[in-house]
């Protein structure tokens, strides 16, 4: 049994009592939702009824931040903490062998110890198997040899092939006498392609996703066979909750981790009829739409169950927004008044402030007093926080990265980290309110791909630095005028960047 502990709101005290050193844990993992693409947040367009509802009586983030502006790698620094650098993480093809080797100490194998059943539902890309993956025999390793008691997987990304789903290191479905196969590297078979036949696709792919077509939409890669086991992109929201609630159901008398990683918003952005037309924004909007009714089917599944008390959930995203990301579905043309990185700049693969600055509530009813927080805080801590929750001790050499910010998670405290790195393509460093963007090695150059997204890199061949106090739009290089705290933050950077993988104590 915790102490009762007492916090205080802007409203009244409210005294609390953490019943159990061991609550349920689920991690709602949203796709590239930006800092304003919820109603709580600011957005315009979409109504999101039930992540308001976590935000109104939860703790609300307003400087929380994935560790990096892209997807893989944010994923990777949560489930192990420690920063995607270390491993030269980025974003993988879905073919890749499996990033975090079996033996790592990951969240879900600390909690496992801890005594909890653990779970992954959603969207995975963080690669399987040692390379040169059989998609038509046990897929190993995979989650479940790295913490994962049950793992329900979009195997890499939408918009990648295989478009299936793997269950427990199996394809759901696949029938033995229609093999896939799947290449990353050449057509294969006489399957239809998006460039070669346009007039078999709903929605125009760029040249990158105008490979095989499934479901009429052209995808990255090529793949042939598996026709039983091929997804329909409109049935990921009720497959994937109905994988999650039936989780929660069958461990509602022991502790249990779930980590419901959601495809919604990436693209392809196919929403179910159900929510067709409910944003003004087309897919994208109506794909926001259909994560919150996710969101609330989980909350029902916990407060039907009698859970709700004991269940702390934290929602959140793996980077920051992007539009248009691969196919003509609107996103542009009808985004109206919304704007679904706030007051900040740039985007998803960004080095400025909205790349990771991305909503982030923590909701415990009876646990966690309703509030706001501007604690500065970042995903590759939830590692140790969860240990700390658990009363789980972890070695110095595991999740290195990682620093207990539990009190600020609970609200117990609005401090939270004092520096942050922050990865897209380049590293920055937050302290306090300011922010130092690297500049690119001479011999290094912007992606060309990058300009197709409309999305400001934030990378330089000359140092960035702001203040976000003054400039929360990071519009003000102050570089020049400042070089000793240029000089300073890339001393804090190499530092990191060095530092053996042993956790500071």
């Amino acid at each position: 049994m915790l102490p009762i502990i007492s916090c205080t709101n802007s409203k009244k005290e409210i005294k609390r009592t953490i019943t159990s050193s061991k609550p349920n844990i689920v991690i709602v993992y949203v796709d590239d939702l930006g800092y304003a693409d919820v109603g709580s947040y600011g957005a315009k367009g979409v109504e999101t009824p039930n992540v308001d509802l976590l935000a109104k009586n939860g703790l609300k983030f307003t400087d929380a931040h994935a560790s990096a502006a892209t997807c893989t790698p944010s994923r990777y620094s949560l489930l192990t903490g420690q920063y995607a650098f270390r491993n030269k993480a980025a974003i993988l093809p879905g073919d890749a062998p499996l990033l975090i080797r079996p033996g790592t100490p990951t969240l879900p194998s600390m909690l496992q110890k801890a005594g909890y059943k653990t779970a992954v539902v959603g969207k995975w890309h963080l690669g399987l198997g040692n390379g040169d993956i059989n998609w038509n025999t046990s897929i190993k390793p995979g989650p479940n040899d790295i913490g994962f008691d049950y793992s329900f997987l979009i195997p890499a990304t939408g918009d990648r092939v295989p478009c299936v789903y793997i269950e427990n290191d199996k394809v759901v479905g696949l029938d033995t006498n229609d093999p896939i196969t799947v290449s990353y590297k050449k057509r294969i078979g006489n399957e239809p392609t998006g460039i070669l036949n346009p007039e078999l696709i709903a929605m125009k792919g760029d040249p990158q996703h105008s490979q095989a077509i499934v479901n009429g939409v052209s995808r990255i890669g090529y793949m042939t066979g598996g026709e039983k086991a091929l997804w329909v992109d409109e049935e990921f929201p009720l497959i994937m909750t109905s994988k999650a609630k039936t989780f929660i159901e069958d461990n509602k008398e022991t502790p249990f981790f779930l980590f419901f990683s959601f495809h919604d918003i990436h693209v392809p952005r196919v929403p179910n009829k159900e929510f067709v037309g409910k944003s003004s924004m087309g897919p994208r909007g109506d794909a926001i739409a259909q994560m919150d009714w996710c969101t609330g089917e989980l909350m029902k599944t916990l407060e039907t169950n009698g859970l709700s008390e004991n269940t702390l959930i934290i929602f959140t995203s793996d980077n920051g927004p992007v539009l248009d990301d691969g196919y003509a579905d609107f996103a542009i043309e009808k985004l109206g008044d919304h704007n679904p990185s706030g007051p900040f700049r740039g985007g998803k693969y960004s080095a400025y402030e909205s790349g990771t600055r991305v909503p982030t509530i923590t909701y415990w009813p009876g646990s966690i007093n309703p509030g706001v927080s501007d604690a500065l805080m970042n995903q590759v801590d939830i590692y140790a926080s969860l240990a700390a929750l658990t009363n789980q001790d972890i070695k110095i050499t595991d999740a290195p990265d990682s620093k207990n910010v539990l009190n600020a998670y609970l609200g117990d405290t609005t401090i939270g980290r004092a520096s942050m790195l922050e990865e897209a393509f380049t590293l920055s460093l937050r302290e306090g309110d300011w922010k130092y963007i690297r500049p690119l090695a001479p011999e290094r150059e912007i992606p060309i791909w990058m300009a197709n997204k409309d999305i400001e890199s934030g990378l330089m061949k000359t140092p960035q630095l702001y203040d976000l106090s003054k400039d929360i739009g990071e519009r003000i290089n102050l570089a020049e005028s400042h070089p000793e705290l240029v000089e300073k933050f890339e001393a804090k950077l190499q530092d990191i960047e060095n530092r053996s993988t042993i956790r500071k104590q």
